[in-house]
C-alpha cells in the first residue's frame, strides 16, 4: 500500500470509494462526494491523499481549513476518510489518517478536528474538548487533536463545501 497525494486522474476513483464507503449513511455517499467535489472546485482541499493498493484507489482523505471563533489559525478538518468496504479493516484507515496527521505538522498546523467516533479517532490522540465547539452534534463526537501552538476555543466552521443548504 502506498499514500499518495491525490491526481487529477483520481478524482472518478476517489468518488467511487467515497460512494462504496458511505453506501449505507444518509444520501448514500453522494453528501461526502459532493463535498469533497466542492472542496476540490473551490480549491480549499488543503490536503488529500489517497491509499493506492497496486494501482486501485482504496481508500481516500481529506483536509480542509476551519475556522474556529478565537481567531486561532493553521486547523484544519479531516473529512471525510473513505476506504472500500473490501479494504476496510485492514489498516487503509489507519495508515491513511497517520499519513495526514504527519503531513499536516510539516505544514505548520496547529491542530485538526473531527466529527467521528471517539474509539477510532482517540487511537490517533484525537479527544473531546469542551473549548471547542461544533453545533448541532453531541460533544464527545467532536474531537480535537493539538499538534502545535496555544490551545484553540470557540465554536469551529468547517469550510461552506459542508452547508450546501446554508
Amino acid at each position: 500500500m502506498w499514500i499518495r497525494t491525490e491526481t487529477a486522474d483520481d478524482a472518478n476513483a476517489i468518488r467511487a470509494v467515497i460512494g462504496s464507503a458511505f453506501a449505507s449513511q444518509p444520501g448514500s455517499g453522494h453528501i461526502e462526494q459532493d463535498i469533497v467535489d466542492a472542496l476540490r472546485a473551490d480549491d480549499a482541499l488543503s490536503l488529500s491523499l489517497v491509499a493506492d493498493i497496486d494501482g486501485r484507489i482504496a481508500g481516500h482523505i481529506a483536509f480542509s481549513a476551519v475556522r474556529i471563533e478565537d481567531g486561532n489559525p493553521h486547523w484544519y478538518g479531516l473529512a471525510p476518510l473513505a476506504v472500500a468496504p473490501d479494504d476496510q479493516r485492514h489498516g487503509v484507515g489507519k495508515a491513511l489518517v497517520r499519513a495526514g496527521l504527519i503531513e499536516l505538522e510539516r505544514l505548520g498546523a496547529r491542530g485538526c478536528v473531527v466529527l467521528g467516533d471517539p474509539g477510532y479517532y482517540g487511537r490517533f490522540g484525537f479527544r473531546a474538548d469542551s473549548a471547542l465547539v461544533f453545533e448541532g452534534v453531541p460533544p464527545q463526537y467532536f474531537q480535537a487533536l493539538a499538534l502545535a501552538g496555544e490551545r484553540a476555543a470557540g465554536r469551529v466552521r468547517y469550510h461552506e463545501s459542508f452547508y450546501p443548504d446554508a
